[in-house]
């Protein structure tokens, strides 16, 4: 059985995908429009806003995270699935929450790349991930 953070997670993901691909509207209609798609778990999904809503808030300063831990690699060149999946880990490793250590949040992470993204995307995220936690002092 999938536990609550790790479905939250997986559809903050979906919904950040989403939005992405879409132009980037409200993201409360692209939350419909999901939760029209894989049906009503409200404790899941009002998680999963929260968590894509943060990301939206403080997008410019998670971006230039990502960009500055991905040696080698413009933001724009990393896969829409994994990009997100970085955005999404970064803004839970920054808040700092206590219910969610940095090793759980990095395993999460890894574990979506593992459901949703590429072969190699597992080791990337965690990389990538592992340098942005060093840096932040979490790890």
């Amino acid at each position: 059985m999938i536990r609550l953070e790790s479905k939250g997670r997986a559809r903050a993901l979906q919904l950040l995908y989403a939005w992405e691909l879409t132009g980037e509207p409200a993201l409360a209609d692209v939350a419909s429009g999901l939760a029209r798609l894989t049906g009503p778990e409200p404790r899941v999904l009002d998680r999963a806003e929260a968590l894509a809503a943060g990301v939206v808030a403080a997008l410019p300063a998670i971006d230039r995270a990502a960009a500055l831990a991905a040696d080698n690699w413009r933001l724009s060149r990393i896969a829409t699935v994994e990009r997100n999946i970085l955005r999404l880990a970064i803004h839970e490793l920054q808040r700092a929450d206590p219910d969610a250590p940095p090793k759980v949040v990095i395993d999460e992470a890894v574990r979506l790349a593992h459901w949703f993204g590429g072969a190699r995307a597992p080791a990337f995220v965690n990389g990538v991930l592992d340098r942005v936690a060093r840096e932040l002092g979490v790890l």
